[in-house]
């Protein structure tokens, strides 16, 4: 499936706005006076972190493709 320009930056608006999200949780998380109580809830985040640090990139990949076609490079 193909997606335009402005569909690419809305979804990696979202994902910028989840990264920020598990970012987060991540800092609370690591902040409890417990944390190796977390472990399962840590290792989850910091997955869901990879994936969509992936899927962002892959993203922005893309934009910078669609902007070379665009200019003709």
């Amino acid at each position: 499936m193909m997606y335009d320009g402005d569909e690419l930056l809305e979804a990696k608006r979202q994902i910028d706005s989840t990264l920020h999200k598990i970012r987060e949780v991540i800092k609370t998380f690591e902040a409890k006076e417990n944390p190796s109580r977390y472990k399962s809830q840590l290792t989850l985040a910091k997955r869901r972190l990879k994936a969509f640090g992936i899927a962002n990139q892959l993203i922005e990949d893309k934009l910078s493709e669609l902007e070379s076609d665009r200019s003709g490079h």
